[in-house]
């Protein structure tokens, strides 16, 4: 029997299963997505009273999202080189440092775009 790949709606329900058991995994996981999360909630309402128009709110909580983004795939990164071994490895840390200073790099984005903006 030939494996079938699911399509339709049925792919999109399955999709969103995967999606939902994503953010639960890394809510339970990962500290630092949890502690942008926050950020994110205390920053939303903030776009949209301080953006001065709808492209500045958009592009204020643009920046947040952004940072959700790599924390995620940051997270993601790290659970695969943790799956693969726990034993030190040149590669390894590489990898985990590369995720990392990608969401440093959008922390910095956050900074700059919400400076210029709003200053």
């Amino acid at each position: 029997m030939a494996n079938q790949q699911t399509t339709g709606f049925r792919r999109i329900i399955n999709a969103s299963k995967f999606s939902l058991a994503g953010f639960k995994a890394v809510w339970k996981h990962e500290e630092a997505f949890r502690q942008e999360l926050v950020l994110a909630g205390v920053l939303f309402p903030l776009a949209l009273i301080l953006g001065g128009n709808n492209i500045e709110k958009l592009i204020l909580i643009g920046s947040i999202v952004l940072v959700l983004l790599a924390e995620l795939f940051n997270s993601a990164i790290e659970a695969v080189v943790d799956r693969v071994g726990l034993e030190q490895h040149e590669l390894s840390g590489r990898a985990k440092d590369i995720g990392s200073a990608a969401v440093t790099l959008t922390l910095i984005w956050v900074v700059i775009t919400w400076t210029l903006i709003l200053i």
